[in-house]
């Protein structure tokens, strides 16, 4: 493939670069998204799923377990990964979530220079530079409901897997050196080999024996990571066969059920665009993009490609059963390097960028912030869908618009085209920060918000609050056993002497019956039975006593004296050793 080409950038005619209309731009784009960056470092904080996991590390690491020992419902080098950026901090919680943020947004920052000197490699400079910017940025913006999770995790692992698969010379060094991250991805959660699938699908659009030499030695990394995890944590092998079966939508429990499936899609891309507004632009882009592919054949089969990286996404989402919309974190990545790749396109064949498309970009980064107060007939899954036809619509009125028009540049950019492309970039870079404003959804349902950032940090801040009392009736540095969920155990910070800091098997049995005769259920109760610790925090909102195994709730009424229930069953109580 010669430098001009890359998926459907292909056969684009070599243009001059117009240095004097996009430096400025870039420089705009640049200072909003520094800026941006820096506000989402002080105000967004970690998410529920996050705090979960560093409560379990930190909280055994006081009782005397490490990262390959602690169970938190993640695989082995996931928890590492995030064992690694905790080690970092120092503080209050408030700074030590700061400098996760940082540290992760160094790793963005750094993912996104191997994507840029790869893509230099295929692509015109500002275009690699365009398109590598926007992927550093939807991973740095992501919402916080995405951020640090494992799909988030294995994406950036992905990303720098195809960096490093295009910016090597040589085939199979390429090969070999992608493949340790791209393993990587996949020990993130396990269903996240969807992440490492896609990106060879995307590799693959681009130079199909690079992605069956990566695909073949990755499925080698893998196996060497799984049986590294193996060796290294005592019970790896056993979590790996448990945690399956403590999720009870998973479809392996409930069955499936085609037109279930198809209307919860239908129903969950609509709530991720929500999330990320540059997922409703993915057709639009898609259809822009390829509009720049002289080649009919070579336009359907990367259409395809397209469609089938969706449906893996979807796929892996459906088939965990919980439709979180973290699950397809990789999703609003793959959405920006196709917006990237489309405006670059675009700006090189007309000397603008498009400019109905970039009005709707306008139009959904701006509305995202306010989605909860929006009227309710412009909320919902037809709604949602509605927005897509509508930047659809945008990208084909740009094409209608352009057509006939010159590929050759002006000699003299105008005054409208500088401004066009400044206010582009600067459109683009607010598209992909629309998650982190304090308005923002931080969780939908079909279509509509169920609660927004700045109710998150409100529930967030009450726990805090509560978690502290419970802190001050608990002598400091004593031994806790949690009944509660992670949240909790996050901000009281007591240690805790089991290797299940949150007691997830145990408090299973709520929902699934059967997950009392799993080993690690077993392992779990231990903690209750033998030598427990000398104070329980007891969350009857999620640990309801008279909804678990009976067996299980007599075992812990008889080991500890908890407070009656009085007036607000949500708020944590401490309970003593009998």
């Amino acid at each position: 493939m010669n430098d001009s080409g890359f998926l459907a950038l292909k056969g684009l005619p070599p243009l001059r670069a117009r240095g004097r209309v996009l430096r400025p731009a870039l420089w705009g784009g640049a200072v909003a998204a520094l800026a941006l960056l820096c506000y989402s470092v002080v105000t967004s904080g970690m998410n529920g799923d996050l705090r979960y996991v560093l409560a379990c590390l930190r909280s055994a690491k006081g009782g005397g377990f490490s990262a390959s020992d602690t169970f938190v419902h993640r695989p082995f080098f996931y928890r590492w990964f995030v064992a690694g950026l905790d080690s970092l901090t120092f503080g209050s919680t408030t700074t030590r979530e700061m400098i996760i943020r940082i540290a992760a947004v160094l790793l963005c920052v750094a993912t996104g220079l191997a994507l840029r000197a790869a893509l230099a490699r295929r692509l015109p400079p500002r275009d690699a530079t365009l398109t590598a910017a926007v992927v550093t940025l939807a991973l740095a913006f992501a919402p916080k409901i995405d951020f640090l999770q494992p799909e988030w995790a294995a994406t950036l692992l992905s990303v720098l897997a195809v960096a490093a698969a295009l910016g090597i010379e040589r085939p199979w060094p390429a090969a070999t050196v992608a493949a340790v991250p791209l393993g990587l991805a996949v020990m993130m959660k396990y269903s996240t080999a969807a992440t490492a699938l896609m990106a060879l699908l995307l590799l693959f659009a681009v130079d199909r024996m690079r992605a069956v030499r990566l695909g073949l030695v990755t499925g080698v990394s893998s196996v060497v990571l799984f049986g590294i995890s193996l060796l290294a944590g005592s019970r790896e092998l056993q979590w790996a066969k448990d945690m399956p079966k403590i999720n009870q939508g998973a479809l392996t429990r409930k069955g499936l059920d085609p037109s279930f499936l198809l209307d919860k899609s239908a129903s969950f891309l609509v709530d991720r665009a929500y999330l990320s507004p540059v997922v409703a632009l993915l057709p639009a882009a898609l259809l822009l993009l390829l509009s720049r592919q002289q080649d009919r054949r070579r336009r359907a089969e990367l259409a395809a490609l397209a469609v089938l990286i969706v449906l893996v996404c979807v796929a892996a989402v459906a088939v965990q059963g919980n439709w979180f919309g973290y699950h397809a974190a990789s999703l609003p990545v793959g959405a920006a390097a196709l917006w990237g790749l489309a405006v670059a396109a675009w700006y090189r064949a007309h000397g603008r960028p498009p400019l109905f498309f970039t009005a709707v970009t306008a139009v959904y980064a701006a509305f995202v912030p306010f989605a909860a107060q929006a009227p309710h007939a412009v909320q919902g899954v037809a709604a949602g869908w509605a927005a897509v036809l509508v930047a659809f619509l945008a990208a084909t009125a740009d094409l209608v618009s352009a057509r006939g028009s010159a590929t050759v540049e002006p000699a003299r950019p105008g005054r409208f085209a500088a401004a066009a492309v400044a206010l582009s970039a600067v459109v683009g870079v607010f598209c992909l920060a629309a998650a982190i404003w304090p308005g923002s959804p931080q969780l939908m349902n079909a279509g509509h918000v169920v609660y927004g950032n700045s109710d998150f940090d409100a529930r967030s801040d009450q726990t805090a609050r509560e978690s502290a009392e419970l802190d001050r009736q608990i002598p400091r540095g004593a031994p806790v056993l949690y009944l509660a969920f992670g949240d909790v155990a996050y901000f009281v910070g007591h240690p805790t002497p089991c290797r299940y800091p949150v007691p997830t098997f145990l408090q299973r049995t709520k929902f699934l019956p059967d997950v009392n005769k799993l080993p690690s259920y077993k392992e779990n109760l231990r903690c209750v039975t033998e030598d427990p610790a000398p104070y329980a925090v007891l969350q009857r909102s999620w640990f309801q006593l008279g909804n678990v195994d009976k067996t299980l709730a007599a075992t812990i009424e008889a080991a500890y004296d908890c407070p009656p229930l009085t007036g607000n069953s949500r708020t944590p109580v401490v309970c003593r050793l009998r």
